[in-house]
């Protein structure tokens, strides 16, 4: 039987085992999440090392782009200037990060500050049919949670209608950049 401190040093450790065990369930599993009608974050498990295709800066986000394995051989084959379409497969994911200005840099320069969404696109001609075979979805991160979300203000085919102005080169933008 425990008595005075013996009875703490085991309650504090109940406490303890309890929260954490608490905070592992409460956890997000990212890729449970799924854009309604859209492709579900699962499609993209690996995607942070998936090779760069390119880097994009607007006024407010710094973005990699990186493609799985499938759209690096394309790119590299000569897609999408050759007139072939991205084979079935293809991945992109668009890391944009909140920029900021390095203070330990020597000069001006912009690096990631926080993360602030992803941006996928999947090609699947059968699924996607309606939208030039590819189906795209956007997560927001939340900094203070460190949690995503699906992107509510989207829809299934959100990136089609600003993805129709490059359909020539199978509704692409980036270009694989040379290195």
């Amino acid at each position: 039987m425990l008595t005075g401190k013996g009875t703490l040093i085991v309650a504090g450790m109940v406490l303890m085992l309890t929260a954490v065990s608490g905070a592992a369930i409460s956890a997000q599993d990212k890729y449970l999440l799924k854009l309604p009608g859209g492709v579900p974050f699962s499609d993209f498990k690996g995607y942070g090392d998936w090779q760069l295709i390119s880097i994009a800066k607007t006024d407010d986000r710094m973005k990699a782009i990186l493609g799985n394995p499938t759209i690096i051989a394309a790119f590299k084959s000569g897609i999408p200037g050759n007139g072939k379409p991205f084979p079935e497969g293809s991945k992109i994911a668009k890391i944009q990060w909140k920029p900021k200005k390095s203070t330990e840099a020597p000069f001006v320069v912009d690096v990631p500050d926080t993360l602030a969404d992803l941006f996928f696109m999947e090609k699947d001609s059968k699924r996607f049919s309606d939208t030039g075979g590819w189906r795209y979805a956007q997560f927001d991160y939340a900094s203070a949670s460190g949690s995503y979300s699906a992107d509510k203000a989207g829809t299934p085919d959100c990136g089609n209608a600003c993805h129709l102005k490059v359909k020539a080169k199978d509704y692409v933008f980036h270009p694989y950049q040379n290195r």
